[in-house]
């Protein structure tokens, strides 16, 4: 345990921002879950656009807010994007 009051202060700040970004990257993964089941599912194809949009949307905003690097929301949003393009095939 910290002794100086800073050094608690920033445990309580690293606390709070760790519960913050564990339900970003919570959120972040069941978006992509549902989204590459939308689209390997054909019948599901009119709900993969709304799905993919709101992905995009929700790593650019993860990606924005540092909780994910830029690389890594860049490379997840073009797997969707190559997952979308191959099922169109």
């Amino acid at each position: 345990m910290p002794q100086k009051s800073a050094a608690k202060k920033y445990l309580r700040v690293a606390k709070k921002r760790r519960q913050h970004n564990v339900a970003v990257k919570d959120k972040l993964k069941a978006i992509i879950k549902k989204t590459k089941a939308a689209l390997e599912n054909p019948s599901a194809s009119a709900k993969v656009e709304e799905l993919l949009k709101e992905a995009v949307k929700i790593i650019d905003r993860a990606a924005q807010k540092k909780v994910i690097k830029k690389n890594t929301a860049a490379r997840k949003k073009n797997r969707l994007f190559k997952k979308l393009r191959t099922s169109k095939k």
